[in-house]
């Protein structure tokens, strides 16, 4: 296969209402225009969802439901997650490694938590990582605006050059699916 997008933590609590993201319904429609794309050119869609024991997130909750507008198929993996790290405990990293999978588009929010500490951990896994650069969010943290922080990411995580493989940030309209 030549790519999985993994879209991680769209879920309604961090879309909508008191946790939403900044621009979340646009970020939400970067991401089903690069899913289009990653399944046209044969790759595959990677759902995560975050879940917690209790809270807007608790397992089956409404919060935890996808956001309204996120366009999935039956075809895409869907897959839970219980930390930051979409690989942490899960068996995404033996899945890509079973398709052969080596190059991966991250998108989603939290800007600062999954997707940062996903896409550090993939560099380390040595996975090439396309990061859709305007296609992840996040909220205010009354230091630096939701866009602040995930420009702020965008250029971090592209310089980590200690991995061996790189980050490329790319907007969504320039995002392809490739081996």
């Amino acid at each position: 296969m030549p790519c999985a997008l993994l879209i991680i933590d769209v879920q309604h609590a961090l879309c909508h209402g008191q946790y939403a993201g900044f621009e979340a319904d646009r970020v939400i429609a970067r991401i089903n225009e690069v899913s289009t794309r990653v399944r046209g050119a044969g790759g595959t869609v990677v759902v995560i969802q975050h879940e917690s024991a209790k809270g807007p997130l608790q397992h089956g909750s409404p919060g935890w439901q996808l956001a309204h507008g996120l366009a999935t198929e039956s075809g895409d993996l869907f897959l839970r997650k219980r930390a930051t790290d979409s690989f942490h405990d899960t068996s995404l990293h033996a899945w890509l490694q079973e398709c052969g999978i080596a190059h991966l588009i991250i998108c989603g929010l939290q800007s600062e938590f999954c997707v940062d500490t996903t896409t550090r951990r993939a560099l380390a896994l040595g996975y090439r990582v396309t990061l859709v650069a305007d296609g992840h969010t996040t909220i205010d943290n009354g230091v630096l605006t939701a866009a602040q922080i995930s420009a702020h990411h965008n250029a971090t995580l592209v310089g980590i050059t200690s991995f061996g493989p790189r980050a490329a940030a790319l907007p969504a309209a320039e995002v392809r699916c490739e081996a």
